[in-house]
């Protein structure tokens, strides 16, 4: 199905939302990744005109919400000139209600910021860097086909730091042969540049990608999930001891500096998401545009919108909620689930609770279902226990 989503619910929703734009573009491919990007540029400047013309398309479907964060992902965004996100920004603001100093976030890679590029970026709107560091060690770098090298990512950190007061960086554990030891001294690295935010992932397989085949031909070694275990829990207590909150699952700020972008999606507010590839969510559908650059080009070019839609039922709603919500320092409320899908969702949510509370993996507080510390690493497997199944 080939469609805008439904902008009836949000007129009627009003309230705010956020823009995220996928630039599907990077330099080389990561060995883990399995987004939806190219390596070849020759289509960049036919892509920017149709994500332009997808903004116009599209601002009916927020009318009556007021952009709270603008989103660039990818892909490497960073690949756009000033010019060309300047544009992006300038369209946004041309067709929809922006809120007063909106979050505008630049996804980066190291080897993209030289001096000279983080100046021009700190003369745009662009408020935010989220910076794909992943490790300061050249093995974890050319294990994984990243673009930079380790004295690129402390030298941009470096000299980031004096143009952007709000930079989160991304770095990822459960390496192949990283040790507790080299993933701490990665830490500390980071907490030498009194960076505010910090998303931290493990390390994961998926499928068809490079490190997959690599493992199954035993080039590289397999995943060691005891070994992320340990270094997940090393992240939790060295960034809390520096101040920083663990506010959602893989993502540490200091107080004043949680991604407002990603809290936003947690928190269940809509947003538009522009580009190949890119999802939308409005409260009662999803959407997402197809996956393939020349396509997507040439429908915008033709009018169309090339988007896929599926309307939600109550159970799929109260399962991304109990998903989202386990992952967050939010928790799930028993109230809203109880307002929201009604007490029989209630009832069977505590029911299903019930061995993971015993087990001292949840808690309760002030009627709010959490995870706790020993829960953490494990919140996806205990969500997908509290999942309705068989209810529409």
């Amino acid at each position: 199905m080939s469609s805008s989503m439904d902008s009836s619910l949000l007129e009627r929703l009003g309230g705010a939302g956020g823009i995220y734009i996928h630039i599907p573009f990077c330099k080389q491919a990561c060995h883990y990744c399995d987004f939806h990007f190219s390596t070849s540029l020759k289509k960049k400047s036919e892509l920017v005109n149709a994500l332009v013309k997808e903004l116009q398309l599209r601002k009916d479907e927020f009318k009556n919400i007021t952009v709270e964060t603008i989103y660039f992902g990818g892909g490497t965004p960073s690949l756009l000139t000033s010019e060309e996100l300047r544009l992006l920004i300038d369209e946004v603001y041309k067709n929809y209600q922006i809120a007063d100093n909106p979050e505008i976030t630049l996804e980066a890679n190291p080897d993209d910021l030289t001096r000279q590029r983080i100046n021009e970026l700190a003369n745009t709107q662009i408020n935010r860097l989220s910076i794909g560091i992943q490790s300061f060690f050249e093995a974890d770098l050319k294990l994984m086909n990243r673009a930079h090298n380790a004295k690129e990512a402390k030298s941009c950190l470096q000299e980031a730091a004096k143009h952007f007061k709000n930079i989160s960086i991304d770095l990822i554990y459960g390496i192949p042969d990283l040790t507790n030891e080299n993933w701490t001294r990665n830490i500390e690295t980071v907490l030498s540049f009194n960076i505010p935010h910090i998303s931290s992932y493990a390390l994961t397989v998926e499928p068809k990608t490079a490190l997959d085949m690599f493992i199954k031909k035993g080039i590289v070694k397999n995943i060691d999930d005891d070994l992320a275990q340990q270094q997940f829990h090393i992240l939790i207590e060295k960034l809390e001891a520096s101040g920083f909150v663990h506010y959602e699952l893989s993502n540490f700020g200091k107080p004043d500096y949680f991604s407002k972008n990603n809290s936003a999606y947690w928190q269940g507010k809509p947003y538009l998401g522009i580009g190949p590839s890119a999802h939308s969510f409005n409260g009662n559908e999803r959407g997402w545009n197809v996956r393939n650059n020349s396509k997507y080009i040439k429908a915008i070019e033709q009018n169309r919108l090339p988007i896929e839609t599926e309307v939600l039922s109550i159970t799929d709603k109260y399962n991304e909620y109990v998903m989202t919500g386990l992952r967050t320092i939010w928790g799930v409320s028993l109230e809203k689930v109880e307002q929201d899908f009604g007490k029989n969702y209630k009832i069977y949510l505590m029911k299903q609770a019930e061995k993971h509370l015993l087990e001292h993996l949840l808690y309760l507080n002030e009627g709010k279902l959490l995870v706790t510390k020993k829960g953490k690493f494990l919140s996806d497997g205990i969500a997908s226990d509290l999942f309705m199944l068989n209810l529409s």
